[in-house]
């Protein structure tokens, strides 16, 4: 079929649409691997424990005890009450069930959330370095994306002020992560209660605060920026079971939101999904309900990844790494070796860095392009020490070849 028949039968939502960087790039490994290529993959932002044994176990209780039928569209009570009670214990916030909507991943509560709030012609600011989707999602919805970005040198993190300066009539949402993909960064009191004052001098926006990663922190304490009083009522906090408990397959995320946005949410969520799954719902429950030593251990162990994994980046010439301390990645900016070649490839972008490693040290990982910035790539550290250091070593093999 041409490419002319194909645009007129697609709509144009979809033609304008990327491809989700990180999947991409592990479609391609994938495809590598089953030719025969030993590919190491860092670049799916997945944990490689497995989901702790006892909310498997849950599971399959359920299972056996009949919990096989559809759930409510927002999510079983018993789990709502299970996230109010987590949200209560461990980040001081008081929703009621109602005001929580759980759906097929994390992922599916920010589409909700940007088709239930943003028109045509609205302006979301996105925090940039950010995870790949936001701002594909935005303008499925017909808003536009603004972008503001922070460099390795600021750590990555957007000041108040900036934020402040691109504010227009048309702004409706503020999106960012933290603990943050792709950066590792975690905002600090100090920069959360600067957002919260500056959202709370505008009544017509509200919050998005993606902290999927928030048991996956290395500072101590996770802080929402829901906890700030003046701004708790315009915040939608985002989070999940993925990241925490090992159980990305499992699909299963929430939301928690000012009770007219749950409901817009849940309204959607009817049209196309229905609830999330039965099972994986009774699993999420044990999973908030039980001891998070395997979180804590699951935590500890990235911690010593990270360390690791800068002390080796340091001896790759050209490489400028922050000092990452949540999630499980290193977003190092690579810009010094833009313009230069192997005698074959020209390095001219973070996309082509990302594909020459793939092709050269079959190393994958992710250009910084899909994050919002050009001049990193994004390294998973999700993967065993042994396969950290053999990375870094293909690594810093292959860029040894670039003059």
């Amino acid at each position: 079929m041409s490419e002319i028949a194909l645009e007129s039968i697609l709509s144009e939502r979809v033609m304008s649409m990327t491809e989700s960087a990180t999947l991409q790039m592990a479609a391609m490994a994938r495809k590598m691997k089953e030719q025969g290529i030993d590919v190491i993959t860092l670049s799916l932002g997945e944990p490689d424990f497995d989901t702790p044994q006892h909310i498997k176990d849950a599971a399959v209780k359920a299972m056996e005890q009949g919990f096989t039928k559809y759930t409510a569209v927002a999510g079983n009570l018993d789990l709502r009450e299970a996230i109010c009670a987590k949200l209560k214990k461990d980040n001081g916030l008081d929703f009621k069930p109602n005001q929580i909507v759980v759906s097929n991943g994390a992922k599916q509560d920010i589409a909700n959330l940007c088709m239930a709030m943003v028109n045509p012609g609205d302006e979301v600011i996105i925090l940039s370095p950010y995870w790949v989707s936001y701002s594909d999602i935005v303008k499925m919805c017909g808003g536009e994306a603004i972008v503001l970005s922070a460099s390795v040198d600021e750590d990555f993190k957007v000041k108040a002020s900036r934020i402040e300066e691109a504010i227009t009539d048309r702004t409706k949402l503020i999106m960012f992560s933290s603990p943050c993909n792709p950066t590792g960064s975690v905002f600090s009191y100090d920069e959360l209660k600067a957002i919260a004052d500056l959202v709370a001098r505008h009544e017509h926006i509200y919050i998005m605060s993606d902290e999927i990663y928030e048991h996956i922190n290395f500072t101590g304490k996770h802080i929402s920026i829901a906890s700030f009083p003046e701004v708790k009522e315009r915040t939608i906090v985002i989070n999940g079971f993925s990241k925490a408990f090992a159980m990305t397959g499992w699909r299963l995320g929430y939301m928690a939101a000012p009770l007219f946005i749950a409901e817009a949410c849940t309204k959607i969520q009817g049209q196309v999904t229905s609830g999330a799954n039965s099972i994986a719902q009774k699993a999420g429950v044990a999973a908030l309900n039980s001891d998070l030593k395997p979180t804590q251990d699951m935590t500890r162990a990235f911690q010593q990844r990270r360390d690791l994994i800068i002390s080796l980046l340091k001896e790759i010439p050209g490489f400028r790494c922050n000092f990452p301390t949540g999630a499980f990645y290193i977003f190092p900016d690579i810009s010094y070796y833009f313009g230069k070649t192997d005698g074959k490839t020209i390095i001219r972008n973070s996309d082509d860095f990302a594909l020459y490693l793939l092709n050269q040290a079959h190393v994958a990982t992710v250009g910084g392009s899909a994050f919002g910035d050009d001049h990193c790539f994004r390294i998973s550290y999700a993967a065993s020490e042994e396969n950290i250091k053999e990375a870094v070593r293909r690594i810093k093999a292959a860029v040894s070849q670039l003059k």
